[in-house]
């Protein structure tokens, strides 16, 4: 499963260097996978990547560098740090859910529409089944 994950990912990159979009690598999808719109603090996207705080900052950093995303500080907290994208980001964003869409296209092409819907459902309730066990420990 894993396997297919950074193949689906990596197909997700191409699709994005193909349109002018070379900021960012395999890697750094991680990050950008988990910030919300509307910023995260780092140590929740730490949390949604399954990664420690230092290798999460390593990648904000990496990130920060391209102009697509940038440090604010938390109107909720003022010693807190949100991770927010950029313009420039913003419009990554837009065209990182095209080639998402178009990824995900040319999987339903390969395997059938019936299969990926299958595939989504099936893990979508394997995700839920997880949070509730989350939940009970």
């Amino acid at each position: 499963m894993n396997e297919a994950v950074r193949l689906f990912e990596a197909r997700i990159v191409e699709n994005l260097s193909a349109n002018g979009h070379e900021e960012l690598s395999l890697a750094h999808i991680n990050l950008t996978r988990n910030l919300d719109e509307d910023g995260t603090r780092l140590t929740e996207l730490a949390r949604r990547a399954s990664m420690t705080k230092q290798s999460m900052s390593e990648l904000v950093e990496q990130v920060e560098l391209t102009g697509l995303i940038e440090k604010r500080r938390d109107p909720t907290d003022g010693r807190a740090k949100l991770v927010c994208f950029t313009e420039t980001g913003f419009v990554w964003l837009e065209a990182f859910h095209h080639s998402l869409e178009a990824a995900e296209s040319e999987m339903r092409a390969e395997l059938g529409s019936p299969m990926v819907d299958l595939m989504v459902e099936v893990l979508a309730q394997y995700v839920e089944a997880r949070r509730d066990t989350a939940d009970r420990d």
